[in-house]
């Protein structure tokens, strides 16, 4: 018989155009992970220019030579120390939050990954601290990984471009965040508007100060527990010198600053002027058995950014 002949073990060759491929694929994700690095690195050392310019201006309506003005002072000094050495604004660099926009077809599960490798290093380089613990051992993995952490939310948008924007939200003023469920007799809150607004500055008037004020209020009426929650933290991306698309909301947002303001509970509680630098409120339906109010408080340190990505995943823009 003869003998059949071998085969001959064909090798794969990588053509030009492989290699460009491959080399932009994995050139994609080290540009994604370096644009999401610098993300966190400006969100966690440097508050944007609306919250910046807002507290200059609540800085000069204190009276000279009071524990307000000083407080203020610090606070300022503060913001630009951490700016020019890159370093955090806070030790606590809070609950690390992605809200990220992006086209139909994209990949969700690849690009989490990307954020979770990110938040790693950022991590290791010390833009954000290790505080993120196992809520049932006190485990420490010093990556700011674990369960639900750090805190990822997608959104299909219309546009052709990736957008993430990213809130650090501190444990202080997580703390003083609060939930209402109407009608509070306690208060004297019914299920109105009016209601509302009670029970905003009674979260306030609780605060004393906590949570590190001046802070800044989102806020949800309506929605289930989870959602209302949700909503009113959401409330946080909006701009502190927008406007309210709803009229009644508009004016209610402005009467709940300049009320606030007039408490006297002033920075750090240490009475004055600036106690709220901002409040933002939104509505979610609900069922006609519940009516909750929630109120996300977020300290001075108001750590919220963004950026825009171009098809190559670099930085495009920031957006605040």
């Amino acid at each position: 018989m003869a003998k059949k002949a071998a085969k001959k073990k064909v090798s794969k060759k990588i053509t030009p155009k492989k290699v460009v491929k491959v080399v932009k694929k994995i050139d994609s994700k080290q540009q994604t992970i370096d644009s999401l690095i610098e993300l966190i690195r400006v969100t966690s050392t440097e508050v944007p220019d609306d919250v910046f310019k807002t507290i200059v201006a609540a800085a000069k309506s204190e009276e000279k030579d009071t524990i307000a003005d000083y407080a203020m002072g610090i606070i300022k000094k503060n913001i630009d120390l951490a700016k020019y050495k890159s370093q955090p604004l806070c030790q606590d660099t809070g609950t690390v939050i992605f809200y990220i926009y992006h086209p139909a077809g994209f990949h969700q599960t690849p690009f989490k990954e990307l954020v979770k490798k990110s938040v790693t290093l950022a991590t290791k380089k010390g833009y954000l601290r290790q505080n993120s613990v196992n809520s049932l051992t006190g485990e420490n993995a010093g990556t700011n990984l674990g369960e639900g952490h750090p805190s990822i939310h997608f959104y299909e948008h219309k546009g052709s471009e990736v957008e993430v924007k990213l809130v650090l939200k501190g444990g202080g003023c997580e703390n003083v965040s609060a939930q209402y469920s109407l009608p509070d007799t306690t208060i004297g809150a019914g299920r109105d508007l009016e209601g509302v607004r009670k029970v905003i500055l009674d979260a306030v008037q609780k605060a004393q100060g906590k949570g590190c004020g001046p802070g800044a209020l989102g806020v949800c009426v309506g929605g289930d527990r989870a959602d209302s929650a949700y909503f009113a933290k959401k409330q946080l991306l909006r701009k502190l010198d927008d406007k309210n698309s709803l009229k009644d909301l508009d004016k209610l947002e402005k009467e709940i600053v300049e009320t606030c303001n007039k408490l006297g509970i002033g920075p750090m509680g240490f009475g004055g002027k600036t106690t709220l630098l901002s409040c933002k409120i939104t509505h979610a339906n609900r069922v006609p058995a519940s009516f909750f109010v929630s109120i996300s408080y977020m300290c001075w340190a108001f750590r919220r950014q963004g950026i825009a990505m171009n098809k190559n995943f670099a930085i495009k823009k920031w957006l605040y």
